[in-house]
């Protein structure tokens, strides 16, 4: 097992323990986790990730394809805009979602907010400039 994914393990484990709450490099960070299907394979993943709730829909939050400042976009980015939805859970609930990537103004102004809120993403910004721009995807309850 890889050295990343020993470590999502781990958080998942945790995440599931602790009703949706993680210590280390999340603890009091809004958390989830997304599951998708490999675009490839088929295969379910399950990756664990900070999110932006919507200001005024609670049935709507916002993921980064941050990749932690990486050149290149995570695998579940792609598997989820290429599936069109997944399943997430948030705290102890678990429930289907519609997946839309944000463009232009209204991505900027989500992924601002999230590097207010969370520095680490302003970094991850400034690591990716001029090579990629970092995808914001909106999930949607389907339910």
């Amino acid at each position: 097992m890889s050295e990343a994914a020993d470590w999502n393990t781990k958080v998942i484990a945790e995440f599931r323990a602790n009703e949706g709450k993680v210590g280390g490099a999340f603890e009091g960070a809004p958390l989830l986790l997304v599951h998708h299907r490999g675009r490839k394979t088929g295969r379910e993943h399950v990756s664990p990730m900070m999110y932006l709730p919507h200001d005024a829909e609670p049935d709507i939050v916002y993921v980064f394809a941050s990749k932690a400042g990486a050149p290149t976009d995570p695998d579940w980015y792609r598997n989820l805009t290429a599936a069109g939805e997944g399943t997430v859970e948030r705290g102890t609930a678990t429930y289907r979602v519609t997946v839309r990537e944000l463009t232009g103004a209204e991505r900027d102004r989500v992924y601002a907010e999230q590097a207010r809120l969370y520095p680490g993403f302003a970094e991850y910004e400034r690591q990716t400039a001029g090579i990629r721009t970092i995808p914001v995807l909106e999930l949607r309850s389907a339910v």
